[in-house]
């Protein structure tokens, strides 16, 4: 197929990739136009507006920052509604609220189109192999034209409801990984007077009933981390974390509940993000407390 990709971020930036790998025509746009080199080295045609974008490709994914950049994105001028849209269907997979996602759907049916959300679950790793969760909202004979695309990006995918459901679902499915970070920082923070190897440590917590499949895939990273070794890239920065976390809040309060544990976390990652660490992954905030304790 011809697909477009706005969105060249880590995540979108493997997806395109994993793309081009499976012989499909990729068109790609970012608004930071050095962003989508590597993948215009690895064949992607480059589009110099969102509008364009649209007017070369058969099928669009979306992945962007916030919900500003996905008005932005899609409305803004030369933006994606600019284009050739009717009968395309387009691919919504930001992480946004679910009435942004609605809002955004309207709009894009006012012009002959169709829209899915489709946030996944994963780092840049399984979307390069095609192991994302996808969580699906949408009509069905549209999530039906999406299907073999998105299996092809994801080794499960989830159809939950109408627009917006979707994303409601990568909410809640991203809120204890989230919390969790900041629990196991505090975990480590227990043993810190304990003389046990890391990567050790790691497997024992990894094989309770506390320790998460996430522990699983990322533990060596961090038992490399504690042990003063290179660790990689990032894959799911802090600062994006209290996006996520703003975001389910937000949700929150629009459905007259209230998320303690996830409001007393966020104010843990602001804490860390004060102190520079932003940029870095989620995953080495327990192994910053534990050296921070060190000191």
């Amino acid at each position: 197929m011809k697909i477009g990709l706005a969105g060249t971020g880590r995540m979108g930036a493997a997806m395109a990739g994993r793309l081009l790998g499976l012989g499909h025509e990729v068109g790609v746009w970012n608004r930071t136009v050095e962003k989508t080199t590597a993948l215009a080295a690895a064949g992607a045609k480059v589009a110099a507006t969102p509008a364009s974008l649209v007017n070369e490709s058969e099928l669009v994914l979306t992945i962007l920052t916030d919900a500003a950049a996905v008005r932005a994105a899609y409305l803004g001028r030369d933006g994606l509604l600019a284009g050739n849209v009717a009968g395309k269907l387009f691919v919504e997979m930001s992480t946004v609220r679910p009435e942004s996602q609605r809002a955004l759907a309207a709009e894009v049916v006012k012009q002959g189109a169709a829209m899915i959300d489709c946030p996944v679950g994963g780092t840049i790793g399984p979307a390069r192999d095609g192991k994302l969760l996808g969580f699906v909202g949408g009509a069905a004979a549209d999530v039906a034209r999406a299907q073999p695309v998105l299996d092809q990006l994801c080794r499960r995918v989830e159809h939950v409801g109408p627009v917006g459901a979707g994303v409601s679902l990568k909410l809640a499915i991203n809120l204890p990984l989230l919390v969790f970070w900041q629990a196991f920082s505090e975990a480590l923070l227990l043993c810190k007077s304990l003389d046990v190897e890391p990567a050790r440590l790691m497997d024992i917590f990894a094989d309770t009933s506390g320790g998460p499949n996430v522990l699983k895939v990322r533990g060596s990273m961090i038992a490399a981390a504690l042990g003063g070794r290179e660790t990689g890239s990032v894959t799911f920065d802090v600062d994006s974390i209290r996006k996520d976390l703003r975001t389910m809040l937000e949700e929150a309060g629009a459905l007259g509940v209230t998320l303690p544990v996830a409001a007393r976390a966020l104010e843990c990652y602001d804490d860390a993000s004060r102190a520079g660490l932003g940029g870095e992954d989620g995953a080495m905030l327990p192994v910053r407390r534990v050296q921070g304790a060190r000191k």
